[in-house]
C-alpha cells in the first residue's frame, strides 16, 4: 500500500463521478482534481455516509463552507459510497460541498489511507492551487476529524 503523500508532493490525478445538492436538486457531475488547479482544494475523505462521526464531520464542513470558499478553497467529501447513498445523505443532512464516489477506494488507496474492516481512514488534505500537498490529517482510528475552522486557519497560511 502507498504511503500517504508528504507535504510538498504533488497527489496523483484522479477523476470521480459525484453530486452536489443545490437548490433542491443533486446535480450529478465529475470531478477532476486537476481541473481545479489555481484553487485550493479540500479533500475530505471519509469512511461512510450516514455514520455518526461521518455526519459530524460533513455538517461541519457544509455548515462552514462559506468560511472555506472565502479562502478559494474547493470542498470535496470523498467515500467509497455510490452516487445514490451520497444524495440521500446530502438531502438528509442538507450537505452543501460535492460527494465524490470511489468505490474500488482508487484514489484513497493513492492516498495511503486504505483500512480493513473501515475501508479508508479519516483524512483530510489541502491541496494548494499549484496541486502541491499543504496540509494533512490522517488518523489511525477515525473517530476525529478537524473542524471546518481549523481546516480554513490552514488555508488561511497559503500563498495568495
Amino acid at each position: 500500500m502507498p504511503s500517504t503523500p508528504k507535504i510538498g508532493d504533488v497527489p496523483g490525478e484522479f477523476r470521480l463521478s459525484g453530486g452536489q445538492l443545490s437548490g433542491g436538486a443533486f446535480h450529478l457531475g465529475d470531478y477532476s482534481l486537476h481541473e481545479q488547479r489555481g484553487n485550493p482544494v479540500v479533500l475530505a475523505f471519509y469512511p461512510g455516509d450516514d455514520t455518526p462521526v461521518c455526519t459530524a464531520q460533513l455538517c461541519s464542513y457544509s455548515d462552514g463552507l462559506e468560511q472555506l470558499q472565502s479562502a478559494g478553497a474547493v470542498v470535496w467529501g470523498i467515500s467509497a459510497q455510490g452516487i445514490d447513498s451520497h444524495e440521500r445523505f446530502a438531502r438528509a443532512r442538507q450537505l452543501r460541498m460535492p460527494l465524490l464516489s470511489d468505490p474500488d477506494r482508487a484514489v484513497a488507496r493513492s492516498f495511503g489511507i486504505t483500512a480493513p474492516l473501515i475501508g479508508l481512514r479519516r483524512s483530510v488534505f489541502i491541496i494548494d492551487a499549484g496541486g502541491r500537498l499543504h496540509w494533512k490529517h490522517v488518523t489511525a482510528v477515525g473517530a476525529t476529524f478537524p473542524p471546518a475552522a481549523a481546516l480554513a486557519s490552514q488555508l488561511a497560511t497559503l500563498p495568495v
